[in-house]
């Protein structure tokens, strides 16, 4: 499927939604979509606007770039450019979970307010530790340091 992701109730199996900022789409980010792909029948990668982070792509550059770094052999995964809630897009798009990679436990203390705040929305939150390997990672530093991220089968 293209970067605006599938329509509601495609497959009828559990559709999660994976959601960031993306910049850049690192391989840490990739391991939580290929663990999450293994948990649920569709992924939705949902490369989001953060109104408190300025990055240097726009939401439809950054999504085509992540498309760009997943393997083809992952139908199953999808990816979608959103302005809005997280949970929104979710209730409108039939996705019944909420997928968040965490590295260390300051991660986890953020995104444990937004889980409470999504599952007052009516969406529940998963969260996948990062792989020890992949913890240190961040957007930042990679966006930093300039690397060239290799692509992962």
């Amino acid at each position: 499927m293209g970067i605006d992701g599938p329509s509601a109730g495609s497959s009828g199996g559990v559709r999660a939604v994976y959601p960031g900022s993306f910049d850049p789409f690192t391989p840490g980010h990739l391991d939580v979509v290929d663990r999450a792909r293994r948990l649920f029948d569709e992924v939705v990668v949902l490369v989001a606007v953060n109104s408190a982070k300025h990055p240097g792509l726009d939401e439809h550059q950054r999504a085509a770039a992540v498309r760009t770094g997943l393997p083809a052999g992952w139908t199953s995964v999808t990816v979608a450019a959103w302005r809005g809630l997280t949970a929104d897009y979710c209730l409108r798009h039939g996705a019944a979970v909420i997928v968040r990679g965490v590295r260390n436990t300051s991660d986890l203390q953020a995104e444990c307010r937004l889980a409470a705040m999504n599952e007052s929305l009516g969406v529940p939150t998963v969260f996948l530790p990062a792989q020890p390997e992949l913890a240190a990672m961040s957007s930042t530093a990679v966006r930093t340091l300039g690397t060239s991220l290799p692509r992962s089968g």
